[in-house]
């Protein structure tokens, strides 16, 4: 392990001394796919003889989606848990205080999400410093991030800890590369693009693959892309998650600092210690976590709006909301009526390729 964190030093400290030019990028590019791979290594499991993950940090997923709470120690994480959920979490002035990842569920517009408590991050957690590559490894099984930090504090906070998840391959807020890359067997690396690429050239790009012992492939370009993002679709292993930025203690600061930090984008303010605007960051969590609510309703009888079978956005078509019931729902499935924003007419008779919205109400029709 201090091997690699050597290499990795050692490669950043180069990469730090390097000018960014036309001239460097393809040397700057070699040396960030070295960098990926090193620190592919850091986060990969420890052999048996390394013990797990570390105690506390096995947390068992459950509820409808999962929320980590990220942040530098004391900025009020655990305070924050314990008044949103009522989980106890000790909370004390000194730095350190959570060692282990502490759960808790909120149940919030019938979805039950689990918040996560992680022990405070410190700077060089994506090198293995402190708990670190526990911290991030539980973080990255999240659905969404809440970055807390405190509001007396500079905002640099903010940039390192984002340096840090974007180390361990969590990307904040962002789309994955709009870039295809397909290995073949023989032909060599052709690089295409649809647009001006002012950032990779085929030089480049045959350096990074070269890397990666990569030496047929196509990639296509759709947009203006670097060199960390066709290392990120090499790589495979990049998560791609909203996150939120809870600025805590906003009590302690001025209107005028306040209205500074209200320019951050993703931006939530609060107070856990005085519970202010919890209800508005409760709104984010469910706007960024964008889950739908669907109602069952039983034959002849009126629909359960007390509890909403949740689906991701993502996944919301009649067959993904039978499998979330049960697994062999479908095999007795004959056809699905709809009430809702979704349907044409009310109800409307649907199979299970059907495409439902929030709020929606199902009643599912067995075959005899």
């Amino acid at each position: 392990m201090s091997t690699i964190m050597q290499k990795i030093k050692e490669i950043e400290d180069e990469m730090a001394r390097t000018q960014k030019n036309k001239a460097t990028a393809h040397h700057l590019g070699l040396l960030k796919a070295k960098l990926a791979k090193l620190r592919r290594d850091l986060l990969a499991p420890p052999t048996k003889g390394g013990g797990g993950a570390g105690e506390g940090f096995d947390v068992t997923k459950s509820g409808d989606s999962r929320v980590g709470l990220v942040g530098f120690p004391s900025v009020g994480k655990s305070t924050l848990l314990n008044k949103l959920t009522g989980t106890f979490s000790e909370v004390a002035s000194y730095e350190f205080t959570t060692l282990t990842c502490i759960p808790g569920v909120i149940t919030y517009r019938g979805a039950k999400i689990q918040l996560l408590d992680l022990p405070g991050i410190i700077e060089g957690a994506k090198d293995g410093k402190g708990r670190g590559r526990q911290v991030i490894s539980t973080a990255r099984t999240c659905n969404c991030i809440l970055i807390v930090l405190d509001a007396i504090k500079p905002i640099t906070h903010k940039r390192l800890i984002e340096k840090e998840l974007e180390g361990f391959g969590i990307r904040l807020n962002k789309e994955p590369p709009n870039l295809t890359f397909r290995k073949k067997d023989k032909g060599g690396i052709n690089l295409t693009s649809t647009v001006t690429s002012t950032h990779l050239d085929l030089d480049t790009v045959k350096a990074i693959c070269s890397e990666y012992r990569i030496h047929n492939a196509d990639i296509t370009l759709r947009y203006d892309a670097t060199a960390d993002d066709l290392i990120d679709v090499i790589e495979g292993s990049r998560i791609y998650m909203p996150c939120i930025y809870a600025v805590n203690k906003i009590d302690q600061i001025t209107l005028e600092e306040l209205e500074i930090l209200d320019k951050l984008p993703h931006y939530c303010p609060i107070s856990a210690h005085l519970e202010w605007n919890l209800d508005g960051l409760l709104d984010k969590i469910w706007e960024y976590l964008d889950l739908t609510r669907i109602y069952t309703k039983p034959k002849a009888m009126n629909p359960d709006y007390d509890d909403p079978v949740i689906l991701s956005s993502k996944k919301r078509t009649v067959e993904d909301f039978c499998i979330r019931i049960h697994k062999d729902m479908l095999k007795q499935f004959k056809y699905a009526l709809v009430w809702g924003s979704s349907a044409k007419h009310k109800p409307q008779r649907v199979g299970r390729e059907h495409e439902l919205e929030d709020e929606d109400v199902v009643q599912i029709v067995k075959k005899i």
